[in-house]
């Protein structure tokens, strides 16, 4: 018994102190390897005894964020679909950057975003929306990939752009 308590806490050590390597080789098929790759390897990431950064997103809310930024356009004579809209992004847990138009080069972006100087506006990756509509924003945030709810224990996002 004690020699398969300590084969098995041997075991175990080892497969922590393992890496692998992930990559996609020259015909496109990604490889899970525990020897570096070949020179013509790309998309190369190495795993395991080296700890992960995190900064505790979920997978899904991550890759979405990658992909598709979510900018929220206010100002400071929007208060209640600003608030609504900002808390509709909060309540899925979207990670957010709230930008609030003040000057010239504000407004000018967001007319070229979404036609004139309406606020809030809703930016995901290259889409957007004018206005405040629950429904319209749970579209887009859908087909970035955003999940219906926050994380448990996920904290509000969405600090103001400088």
């Amino acid at each position: 018994m004690r020699h398969l308590l300590i084969l098995c806490l041997a075991l175990s050590s080892a497969a922590a102190l393992a890496q692998a390597y992930r990559w996609v080789d020259p015909s496109g098929r990604t490889v899970i390897s525990d020897t570096p790759p070949p020179g013509r390897a790309h998309s190369v990431a190495k795993t395991g005894a080296e700890k992960e950064s995190t900064d505790g997103l979920p997978y899904a809310v991550k890759k979405a964020a990658e992909n598709f930024p979510v900018t929220l356009y206010t100002s400071a004579d929007c208060v209640s679909q600003c608030k609504d809209a900002r808390n509709l992004l909060n309540l899925r847990g979207v990670p957010f950057t709230e930008k609030m138009v003040q000057t010239p080069e504000d407004f000018d972006e967001l007319k070229k975003l979404v036609g004139d100087a309406y606020v809030p506006a809703l930016k995901v990756g290259k889409q957007s929306f004018r206005g405040f509509e629950a429904s319209a924003y749970n579209n887009l945030l859908d087909l970035a990939g955003y999940p219906q709810t926050a994380a448990y224990g996920a904290k509000p996002s969405g600090g103001l752009a400088k």
